[in-house]
């Protein structure tokens, strides 16, 4: 991007500056709000008033930043005090109210504190700290693209005014550029949104609530294997199956420390000591009961464990659920199946003494690994999140347990060989953990598997068993999550594989195509024939031509077409499609069988 070496981040924001130049002399009358570097690119927030701008404008606002770039203007850095900065930006209202708050927390300020800093570059005057590149000349112009518009609340508050986001791309290299565009290109060709409805597997609907899936037959068969394998491999790894209800009382969250610690996402109590009825009569509820929907299962499992007494015997204890969660998500950073408000975690609770903690750690990340790989995911990157020590009141439990918990979950990660990246601030507010981030073919990262400690829970809910002294001792608790959630897992399946399932994922594993209405019969003995060794498969009868049936269910990314006719009659055979292959010719029924089972056993 720069002639000057200058690094990429600074170059991306001082583009944010040249497009708001470009946009302010293209509109006068617009409002700036601030314009940020951000990963891949820039954006800045405008109030256009009255205005509107659509996307087929961006080009003309390309155009005039390409103009001001080749005027080879410098970025020149200055210090104003704030009655200084408030005449200069007098019929900025944005940037008054940036200026009032920065020099009210004195943030955004030179050396010397009574003084603000700005950039001029030509006639544009920008409050900002900087850094931005010396030249416009530094610019690659060949390197950046406008790409989109998109409405964004100021500060990100809903409560204030509806801005206008305009995006834009910029790279070291034209290259660069035209590699993510493509990539760009083909995840939107990926789209689990756009798959979901055209293969007829999810529906999210505002009558029912935005942010809650529903299943069509296909993505509920989906989901339904996906489970079953679940269920398999965690009783073959020594896991108990629990289940537990949707919401919990008040006094469960208060205990388990959610009600203070994770408020933020978490929906208000529901009242349930009346009838909706008695409610909407007014009728005044005696005593108040109130409860709340789970945002997670773990308050639970431990009110399981404390039911019957424990001894060291009894642990390590493995207990595993598929239990639906709800999370407060506000309605504009809902995105399909990544970002919804009710999910299903494919839980889990390892509940061990210390001595046990380890291993039941490595069990986890080899499960972890053995899961991901499975479902054809070879690739990811692990980061092992740890408490802020600068803000250590936002999470439970003591220095001690932290230590220790952080000490023994690296120890872990070096021990499984695993190339982690440590993030201070991201553990969960109950304790470190380690978070498994997918790469999918465009290799883009994905937040799913999660293993994380737990000392909060055993202290707040009492949790104990008898060691084998005969004294009273505290286990430890281990969170995991293998998908993370069925929601999210199968949205970045459908975009890892476009759709295109591998064939013992697929709901539909072949379909059978009699040519005309003479091979219907043929047509349904060989259905009969799949349904009879467990493969999901469907016939078509519909009177049409076979070239249609043909690309209708390539469009539906079926695996394996079986055409029949009357050579395939007098054989017993079928004509063998195969997805991706095309052709594969002529093959007995039972050939066939034996073909698409072995793939199944083999998780192709």
């Amino acid at each position: 991007m720069s002639n000057k070496n200058a690094p990429i981040e600074t170059a991306r924001h001082s583009l944010s500056h040249i497009m708001a130049a470009a946009v302010k002399k293209l509109y006068p009358d617009v409002k700036l709000g601030i314009g940020p570097a951000i990963e891949n690119g820039f954006y800045y927030d405008y109030d256009f008033s009255d205005a509107r701008i659509t996307p087929e404008d961006l080009a003309k606002i390309e155009k005039e930043m390409q103009a001001i770039i080749k005027q080879n203007i410098d970025f020149i850095k200055k210090e104003i005090s704030q009655g200084e900065a408030e005449k200069l930006f007098a019929n900025e209202p944005y940037k008054l109210e940036l200026i009032k708050e920065f020099t009210d927390t004195r943030c955004l300020r030179a050396p010397d504190i009574g003084r603000l800093t700005l950039y001029q570059s030509g006639d544009f005057v920008d409050l900002c700290a900087g850094p931005h590149i010396e030249n416009t000349s530094e610019i690659n112009t060949k390197a950046f693209k406008l790409t989109k518009i998109a409405g964004a609340y100021w500060r990100g508050d809903e409560k204030r005014p509806m801005l206008t986001r305009v995006y834009g791309l910029a790279f070291e290299s034209e290259k660069e550029l035209i590699d993510y565009l493509q990539m760009m290109e083909e995840a939107e060709k990926r789209d689990h949104r756009k798959l979901g409805k055209e293969l007829d597997l999810f529906l999210i609907d505002p009558t029912v609530g935005m942010g809650l899936a529903m299943w069509q037959p296909k993505g509920a068969m989906l989901w339904r294997i996906m489970e079953d394998f679940w269920y398999q491999e965690h009783l073959k790894n020594g896991y108990e199956l629990v289940r537990t209800p949707h919401i919990g009382s008040r006094k469960l969250w208060e205990t388990s420390g959610h009600w203070g610690f994770y408020n933020e996402s978490m929906y208000p109590p529901l009242e349930v000591s009346q009838t909706l009825k008695e409610q909407q009569d007014g009728k005044k509820s005696e005593i108040k009961e109130e409860y709340l929907l789970k945002p997670m299962n773990c308050p639970f499992h431990v009110v399981l464990y404390n039911s019957k007494p424990k001894s060291y015997r009894d642990l390590p204890i493995r207990w595993a659920e598929c239990g639906t969660v709800y999370r407060y998500e506000k309605s504009g950073e809902l995105s399909g199946l990544t970002r919804v408000r009710g999910f299903t975690q494919d839980d889990a609770h390892i509940i061990c003494t210390k001595e046990q903690v380890k291993d039941e750690l490595k069990r986890v990340a080899d499960f972890i690994i053995f899961i991901l790989n499975t479902f054809g995911f070879k690739e990811f990157n692990v980061y092992l999140s740890l408490r802020d020590p600068n803000n250590k009141e936002k999470y439970a439990g003591n220095d001690e347990g932290w230590e220790f918990t952080q000490k023994i979950l690296e120890e872990v990660a070096k021990e499984q060989k695993l190339d982690y990246k440590k993030q201070e601030g991201e553990a969960a507010f109950y304790g470190p953990k380690l978070d498994y981030k997918i790469k999918d073919c465009l290799s883009r990262e994905w937040q799913c598997s999660t293993l994380q400690f737990d000392f909060n829970l055993p202290e707040r809910f009492d949790m104990s068993f008898t060691n084998q002294k005969g004294e009273r001792e505290r286990p430890y608790v281990l969170h995991r999550a293998l998908f993370g959630s069925f929601e999210r897992f199968i949205g970045v399946l459908i975009e890892h594989y476009a759709g295109a399932f591998p064939v013992w994922l697929s709901p539909i594993q072949a379909i059978v195509l009699p040519i005309g209405q003479d091979h219907q019969k043929y047509g349904q003995e060989v259905l009969d024939l799949l349904k009879q060794n467990n493969i999901r498969a469907i016939l078509n009868l519909d009177n049409e031509t076979i070239g249609k049936k043909i690309r209708e269910a390539e469009m539906q990314k079926i695996p394996y077409i079986l055409v029949v006719g009357d050579k395939e009659i007098s054989a017993k055979s079928v004509a063998v499609r195969q997805r991706g292959a095309g052709d594969k010719g002529a093959m007995t029924i039972d050939k066939f069988i034996a073909t698409i089972k072995e793939e199944i056993i083999n998780k192709k």
